[in-house]
């Protein structure tokens, strides 16, 4: 196994993910296998308990793993399935080691940092790169480990011993580091300074890690000047020092490296020139010109991605405005996945996608009171939105919000899709607007509601938040093929979709529903549990308790987001005609 390694230093926050992950592009297009470690120094065992306004979405993987969400950029960018053991914490790690010490497999010994902690470190890297992760059979060829954090921090210190014994065991074939910094530009000075960079160098040095190379992201690109003083400096070959500056979007970063080389030198550090070929990276260039040109309005681009039969090239310079109701709209990586399978699907339609955020307590009655001029603004964008989109959440803060935008949705008939919580939000708007009961709720915004129609799974935990959802890829039985979902997905009888979730819709409240108008065409392997509603005499109005936006690929857009934007452009039906 060749590992590759990449470090931060000076900041946090410079893209480490996606250099890791262009990195694992560019390789992949050289013909070579590639699967993805990241290492999170906190000491939470996994995502799940997180908030999104302090670390961003929790990304859900297959088997049911809740992780960062660089997992999902690897996921996107390599087109692999990851695992949850692909994402190491220090809780992991040290809850391991805890389970080994109580069962006495340390034959009494002193437990500590070193060598039990690092031992458990190696070898679970060593164990989890030989996984597949690409559906074929058989290990990758190369693992790209991300160690998350900036180099220095006290919680990171375990991890890079045991990097540096692991460089040390598998040999200077094997064993490739790139450290990602900073070059800053002195407003005042207006000159390129490489001196962050390298106290960062030296300090990861001092650590016992010498960089091969270095990745320097600045607002520009480097000049020949600074490289030759940071290849001086910090003891890197000026061929080495790869420069990642500002791009138009981050598709852009794969073939920045391969137009410096960096794959030639990458392949050379691990002696795989011999079996490695010409990077192939033809559809990522023309990925990323569409997208620039959608954006930039440069120039018409048709020969786009093809998804469907119809020719779309005519809508070039369109944008398609898209509402987003949701809670954590303060931070926009809380919807990460969400807003990459909007672009996902908007690219594969030649639109530019304009989404506006709404803050769902914005549109509530009291805040007219207490906050009018948020309040106007917030109706403003969703009455001039030509789609509206509810993704999941927690918590009853913005409930009320997201009912009126759900309502808004349906009577106005303007496409409407909600994802997990925005499902369960448009059963309760259905229940109090359509059937009259005035206090429909789910029990987790209102414990004594008379008419709950969202209720509680039987088989979640009251006491213990972490994993005790229901998670990862579940089946949905599409029930009838005449469903607009089972006809985008392709006229399937069921669909894999990631979950998360511990409140589902009542079955006891199922028949009255679908006698009102409301379908409920997808449902679980026992055929109790409701997946996927639909409201019937509307353009497109769809709610799904799974998480689409997940599996969403550049390549392969979700089919209910693919959907959603034809609808708002009305080119739905005869997206489905064809």
């Amino acid at each position: 196994m060749k590992y590759v390694l990449v470090t931060g230093g000076v900041v946090s926050g410079l893209g480490k993910g996606v250099t890791a992950s262009s990195i694992g592009v560019v390789l992949k297009a050289c013909g070579l296998g590639v699967t993805s470690i990241k290492i999170d120094p906190y000491l939470n065992t996994d995502a799940g308990t997180m908030s999104p306004f302090e670390h961003g979405e929790v990304f859900v993987l297959d088997d049911g793993g809740e992780v960062d969400l660089d997992l999902g950029n690897y996921e996107r960018f390599l087109d692999v399935t990851l695992t949850k053991d692909n994402n190491i914490t220090t809780g992991k790690i040290y809850q391991s080691v805890l389970d080994k010490e109580r069962k006495g497999d340390y034959l009494g010994k002193t437990v500590q940092v070193v060598p039990h902690i690092t031992d458990a470190i190696k070898d679970w890297i060593e164990s989890v790169s030989l996984i597949p992760v690409d559906g074929k059979e058989g290990q990758a060829d190369v693992c790209v480990i991300e160690l998350g954090g900036t180099v220095g921090d006290i919680e990171s210190m375990p991890f890079i011993e045991a990097l540096r014994q692991l460089s040390f065991s598998v040999g200077p074939d094997n064993f490739c580091l790139i450290h990602v910094s900073l070059i800053p530009v002195l407003g005042v000075v207006g000159e390129q300074k490489t001196k962050p960079t390298q106290h960062t160098v030296r300090e990861l040095r001092a650590l016992g890690l010498t960089p091969h190379f270095l990745a320097c992201r600045s607002a520009q690109p480097l000049l020949e000047s600074t490289k030759a003083k940071l290849s001086q400096f910090c003891h890197v070959a000026a061929a080495n020092i790869l420069n990642i500056h500002d791009v138009p979007n981050i598709w852009h970063v794969p073939l920045l490296l391969r137009n410096q080389n960096a794959h030639h030198s990458i392949l050379k550090q691990l002696n795989l020139t011999n079996v490695a070929t010409a990077p192939d990276l033809d559809s990522w260039n023309k990925m990323a010109e569409t997208f620039d040109n959608l954006t930039n309005h440069v120039s018409i681009y048709t020969d786009t991605f093809s998804f469907t039969s119809l020719d779309f090239s005519y809508f070039c310079y369109a944008q398609v405005q898209i509402a987003m109701v949701g809670k954590y709209i303060g931070l926009t990586d809380s919807y990460l996945s969400v807003v990459k399978a909007l672009l996902h699907a908007c690219i594969a339609c030649s639109l530019k996608p304009h989404i506006e955020w709404i803050a769902a307590s914005d549109l509530e009655d009291e805040s007219e009171k207490s906050t009018p001029e948020a309040h106007a603004a917030a109706w403003k964008i969703l009455k001039s939105a030509e789609c509206i989109l509810v993704p999941g959440g927690f918590g009853d803060r913005g409930v009320s919000g997201m009912v009126l935008a759900a309502k808004y949705a349906r009577e106005n008939k303007i496409p409407y899709l909600g994802i997990c919580l925005g499902m369960q939000i448009a059963v309760i708007e259905f229940a109090r607007s359509v059937l009259g009961l005035e206090r429909a709720n789910s029990t987790e915004f209102d414990a004594q509601t008379s008419d709950p129609v969202v209720i509680f799974m039987p088989e979640g935990s009251r006491t213990h938040m972490g994993s005790t959802m229901r998670l990862g890829s579940r089946r949905t039985h599409l029930h009838n093929r005449d469903s607009l979902t089972s006809k985008l997905y392709g006229q399937v009888s069921y669909v894999d979709e990631r979950h998360r979730h511990r409140y589902e819709v009542n079955p006891e409240v199922a028949q009255a529903l679908e006698e009102a108008g409301l379908r409920f065409v997808g449902k679980d392997d026992t055929g109790k549990r409701v997946e996927v509603i639909e409201f019937q005499d509307h353009p497109f109005y769809v709610g799904v308790q799974f998480h689409p936006e997940f599996k969403s690929r550049p390549t392969r857009p979700s089919p209910l987001f693919l959907g959603f934007i034809l609808a708002a452009r009305k080119l739905l039906q005869a997206h489905l005609s064809n």
